[in-house]
């Protein structure tokens, strides 16, 4: 999830925010590729981009907001409280705090928060934290009535638990898709090579690990969620009905385009590569991404395959420098006209933000965006009108603006 948990430990404490390698090796490359510690946050590039600072908050892994809230957006901080901004100003009461609940450090923490499509009746939302005993949960909350800014800690209920097998590796995106239902992202587990298991988690059908769920979270009679009835596994004896698409190493950050609902999922990778994994809309129910057998084109286990297996369409080498990928989203803020339709990543160590416009048939005109680096680059963010954000796991979120 967070920049290799190697980074987040070993390189000036950070917290978590990216994806994780699974050996020595990768420890060393990362804490050797960290990127500075300072930058300024804002400034001019090609077509006039900026980055406008919007606030500070400690550690921050993920920002939302509830649709159609034009004022307001949501920011979680690892140690597990989630943040308001509100007009432009960070609130000082956190919105919810769970920092009891948490286990925080490396990559566990706060991961992921999502705002149900009927927010403003239901005041359902949701988020992914890694508990006690080191397991991802996701769990509805609402927020209090007659106070928007503030949840209700006892409105708390465990829709799923998926279980931790290292402490690294928890994935940690959550988004409501198109369909409406909520996707979720976990790590296969952790540690190297997907480790656990006689060919590991991902690609096991019997396991949540490693894949991307979707569920209707709504508690259905006594159960706590409900799978979609079109989910691809979800008549297949011995399969998790709950998978959606799997393959996945360590999917720390995946999204829909606001305009297709096309998919993409930013991998992090192992030893050699990152990978970006993008399939159009309705195309990733049933998808294999390819992780264990193959680390983006590159082939891991000769005796093991993944048939029909969908090749990432974007790979960045561990050779020029990149660590761990922090995937963003397609551009759809008609303030961004310089930027529409295109998909914005970037890398933890890098800290580059990248633009490429994305298709079945592969990856154009990927370049890097004349901006100042984002240092330890933990998260982009969308609010409700489209406009994107970047996180730093050093505590800054800015706006990207042209003009």
């Amino acid at each position: 999830m967070l920049a290799r948990s190697v980074l987040l430990s070993c390189a000036v404490a950070l917290s978590a925010a990216t994806g994780c390698g699974g050996s020595d090796g990768d420890q060393e490359r990362a804490t050797s590729r960290t990127a500075p510690a300072t930058q300024a946050q804002a400034g001019g590039g090609a077509g006039g981009l900026r980055l406008v600072p919007v606030a500070k908050v400690a550690s921050p892994t993920a920002l939302a907001a509830p649709p159609r809230d034009r004022r307001r957006v949501f920011v979680t901080e690892q140690s597990g409280r989630i943040r308001v901004i509100r007009g432009g100003k960070l609130l000082r009461r956190p919105f919810l705090d769970l920092r009891g609940r948490i286990t925080a450090g490396g990559e566990q923490g706060l991961l992921g928060l999502a705002f149900a499509p009927d927010y403003a009746q239901s005041r359902r939302f949701y988020v992914n934290y890694t508990d006690k005993a080191g397991d991802t949960r996701i769990v509805e909350f609402k927020a209090r009535r007659g106070n928007p800014d503030v949840a209700d800690p006892a409105s708390a209920r465990l829709v799923l638990r998926a279980p931790g097998e290292e402490p690294n590796h928890n994935g940690g995106q959550l988004q409501f898709g198109p369909d409406r239902n909520l996707y979720i992202a976990t790590g296969d587990g952790g540690g190297g090579n997907d480790q656990h298991g006689a060919r590991g988690h991902a690609q096991d059908l019997g396991s949540l690990l490693g894949k991307i769920l979707r569920i209707d979270p709504r508690r259905s009679g006594s159960r706590a969620y409900r799978v979609p009835a079109d989910n691809p596994f979800a008549k297949r004896s011995g399969a998790r009905p709950e998978i959606y698409s799997y393959g996945l190493r360590n999917p720390w950050r995946f999204s829909f385009d606001r305009g297709t609902g096309d998919l993409t999922i930013a991998d992090v990778g192992q030893d050699a590569v990152e990978e970006i994994d993008f399939v159009t809309r309705d195309k990733g129910s049933g998808a294999n991404f390819g992780w264990r057998p193959f680390e983006g084109t590159r082939r891991l286990f000769e005796d093991e395959d993944a048939p029909g297996h969908v090749k990432p369409v974007i790979e960045q080498p561990h050779d020029d420098g990149w660590c761990s990928i922090t995937g963003g989203y397609v551009v759809r803020d008609p303030g961004l006209p310089a930027l529409r339709g295109q998909y914005l990543y970037a890398d933890f160590c890098l800290g580059r933000v990248h633009a490429v416009r994305l298709s079945a048939g592969g990856a154009e005109d990927d370049r890097q965006l004349d901006l100042p680096e984002v240092s330890s680059i933990s998260s982009f963010g969308e609010d409700a009108q489209g406009r994107i954000y970047t996180l730093s796991l050093e505590g800054r979120i800015a706006r990207l603006t042209q003009g």
